[in-house]
């Protein structure tokens, strides 16, 4: 089964849109504390409808109140796509969506995931295009030491497939450049390139990445030979805070598992009745923003992450 977990807007959530986080804000913390807050609030609205307690899930693992089930997908919460969208016209709108490849999932997944997210995001927000799509590869990591050489994870020692593999990552840009000839998305980035990287893989490119993302932990300095390379090829560069491996498995678990800090959404026990069993993969997270343009204030941010139960078993009767 599909389980598809959603933020909302959280700058509804959270307060005025004009309150930003901190720079040091964690996106990993921000996603992981949206996720729960939404839970919270969509079992405290039904208990407040329906005058029962927030206890979630039914015998199935499966709330019929504040999530929706349709075919194999759960919805946690339920989303309801009619609502919401954004309050101006489109040209009025920035829309800047990242999204996060994650570790040990399958290549041949990531064509799918990818119109997956996307489509999320277009229904979320009513609108048929998005700006900027932006996608980390698992395995990547910004160093300004070496300029984006490949991590120790990434080196091939002949046991497996290295988490950098380029040919994979030539292989999921094609699937992005067709979106892009879709017009689904105005313009493509990548994140954690250096100019070694990024000099490697533009020969590749049909639709050259216009963004460049960096994650500059401990300093504030761009290599000066990425600032070149990217100036040379008209590669913007941005940096951010996010976490490479953003939604981790077990966080995932925990959030959706039993006790005061869970939805209730998993069994408790493999041998349990009182939710969904089986071993849970966190596929994918996207992240998108919302911008308007003349003011520069972000009006809605949110998150989607798709995980998948590799066994669904009902208690029996």
């Amino acid at each position: 089964m599909k389980l598809i977990l959603s933020t909302s807007n959280i700058m509804t959530a959270g307060g005025p849109s004009v309150i930003r986080q901190p720079t040091t804000y964690k996106s990993n913390v921000e996603l992981v504390n949206s996720l729960r807050a939404n839970f919270l609030a969509a079992q405290h609205a039904t208990s407040r409808e329906t005058g029962s307690s927030t206890n979630t899930a039914n015998s199935n693992g499966r709330s019929s109140s504040w999530t929706k089930q349709e075919e194999d997908t759960l919805y946690i919460p339920a989303v309801d796509f009619s609502q919401g969208g954004l309050a101006e016209e489109r040209p009025q709108y920035d829309i800047t969506v990242k999204l996060f490849y994650l570790p040990g999932i399958p290549v041949s997944r990531r064509c799918a995931h990818t119109k997956q997210a996307i489509d999320l995001v277009l229904k979320e927000l009513h609108v048929d295009s998005i700006d900027l799509l932006i996608v980390s590869f698992p395995g990547i990591l910004f160093d300004a030491e070496d300029d984006s050489e490949e991590d120790v994870s990434s080196v091939d020692d002949g046991s497996e497939e290295p988490s950098d593999d380029f040919d994979s990552t030539i292989q999921t840009w094609r699937s992005l450049e067709s979106l892009h000839e879709q017009g689904k998305i105005s313009q493509l980035g990548v994140a954690e390139f250096g100019s070694e990287r990024l000099a490697r893989f533009l020969p590749h490119t049909k639709v050259k990445p216009s963004v460049d993302q960096i994650n500059l932990k401990d300093c504030c300095v761009v290599p000066k030979s990425l600032i070149l390379y990217a100036k040379q090829e008209k590669i913007e560069l941005l940096t951010h805070n996010d976490c490479n491996d953003i939604l981790p498995i077990g966080t995932t678990r925990e959030l959706l598992g039993p006790g005061e800090r869970g939805a209730g959404i998993l069994a408790s026990s493999p041998d349990a009745s009182d939710g969904l069993q089986g071993d849970i993969e966190t596929q994918w997270v996207v992240k998108y923003t919302a911008v308007v343009k003349d003011r520069g204030v972000v009006e809605n941010k949110g998150y989607f992450a798709l995980a998948d139960v590799g066994s669904c078993v009902k208690p029996s009767t």
